[in-house]
């Protein structure tokens, strides 16, 4: 046990709170905000084991927190650390749980007759948890427990419930100031990313003689799921590859960049259109969970003669437009990457003639919805296509500002990614 604090006048508890409240005053710190209060309710009341807690702000704004309630802590004489799994930091039980989720004092003469109690000392008997509130929110809680019973006092409460009132403010700024230092660090970070994706998407669209090719991806956060890429072959042909992985953000990004190397990887193998899809699938399968899959269109193009193989994993199904009127849906391949073992997968053929444009999409692009709930579709996206007649770059530009009009909003729910790729009226084609 530890030795016995000093009996302190009222007047010399009320200096000892000014002192508290200018020292702690001087720190952003909060793991310093709160092993300082620790020292100094030492001074004034007898314990033999402390906690501060300070609530997780997201818990006050209804945000998920992957379960943690507390942001911060600050223990002396406990048997450990309390850790991500104790009851109380993972679901608020215990006295500090319930003086936190009520705002109301607690003190447990006899720990052992107290229903809120859950152990986190061995040999402790009494408890006392004050709240700590700022703005009206409880925001934290301040708790001493001793070795004896009915150590506590009302003299102690009142000490306690003041001091808790002037580190409040302190701890609350200190909490601002680690979060605002964590935003700009995860901010820096997804700058970083971003940079680090769009190296991994084309810089420039590919010069093919005969052909106008040109795409585009927004994604929805910083980073996102969405891929497009275009793969010159060593036999001539061009690779057009775009794919869409399930999710959003840095999750997705990851599993895009693992989908482009093993893309990559296993085009350069130069093997059947088939066997990629199944060695793709089974990559993806040992490289992520089962709720995320990739859906994925990979063609090969003969430039000359506008002939294109291609297989369709899951992905929505691109549209050739022919010159005269007609659209064809490229739908030839096989399920999603990635969703199980043992995926068959059948290539389709398809051919490009002068005067016809390939659309390469993801849903982010037919799945923008309007005020009343409907979506942009493919046949706007057809009609967008074919009312222009300029180059593949100005109709890009014209699906983002006719998808943009029809939402009424300039951002994307979803990550959007566009290519279309024009082959000249009476071309024969052949690579420049």
């Amino acid at each position: 046990m530890m030795p016995p604090a000093p009996t302190l006048s009222p007047e010399a508890k009320y200096r000892l709170l000014l002192k508290l409240s200018q020292e702690i005053g001087r720190s952003l710190d909060l793991q310093e905000v709160l092993e300082y209060l620790l020292e100094s309710v030492r001074t004034a009341v007898q314990y033999d084991a402390a906690g501060v807690f300070v609530l997780n702000r997201s818990v006050r704004l209804g945000q998920d927190t992957g379960g943690r309630m507390i942001a911060g802590m600050a223990v002396v004489g406990f048997d450990e650390t309390p850790r991500d799994e104790d009851p109380m930091l993972r679901r608020g039980e215990g006295i500090i749980g319930h003086v936190i989720a009520t705002g109301q004092t607690v003190i447990a003469p006899d720990v052992r007759l107290d229903p809120h109690y859950v152990q986190g000392r061995v040999g402790t008997l009494s408890e006392i948890a004050v709240p700590i509130v700022s703005g009206g929110d409880v925001i934290g809680a301040l708790n001493l427990e001793s070795s004896t019973v009915d150590a506590f006092s009302e003299a102690d409460v009142e000490f306690l419930e003041f001091f808790a009132v002037a580190a409040a403010i302190s701890i609350e700024k200190a909490v601002v100031h680690r979060e605002m230092i964590e935003k700009a660090r995860i901010e820096q970070q997804l700058r970083i990313a971003k940079q680090v994706q769009l190296a991994l998407l084309p810089a420039a669209s590919p010069v093919l003689a005969g052909y106008d090719i040109a795409g585009t991806n927004v994604p929805t956060w910083e980073i996102g799921g969405d891929y497009f890429d275009y793969l010159p072959q060593p036999d001539g042909r061009l690779g057009l590859a775009i794919a869409d992985v399930s999710g959003k953000g840095v999750p997705a990004a990851l599993i895009m960049a693992t989908f482009r190397a093993a893309l990559r990887a296993q085009r350069a193998r130069g093997i059947a259109l088939d066997a990629m899809a199944s060695r793709l699938n089974r990559i993806l399968l040992d490289s992520m969970d089962t709720s995320r899959f990739v859906t994925a269109f990979y063609g090969l193009l003969e430039p000359r003669t506008g002939a294109m193989s291609f297989a369709n994993c899951g992905h929505n199904p691109p549209l050739l437009l022919r010159a005269a009127g007609a659209r064809e849906l490229l739908t030839s391949g096989g399920p999603a990457l990635g969703m199980w073992h043992g995926a068959a997968f059948v290539p389709g053929a398809a051919s490009v003639e002068p005067g016809d444009v390939l659309v390469l999409y993801t849903d982010g692009v037919i799945e923008v919805m309007n005020a009343a709930g409907e979506m942009f579709g493919v046949d706007r996206l057809e009609d967008v296509i074919r009312r222009r007649h300029d180059s593949s770059r100005d109709l890009v530009e014209a699906v983002i500002d006719a998808t943009r009009a029809f939402a009424g909003r300039s951002s994307y729910e979803d990550d959007f990614t566009l290519v279309v790729i024009r082959r000249e009226a009476g071309s024969s084609g052949a690579a420049a």
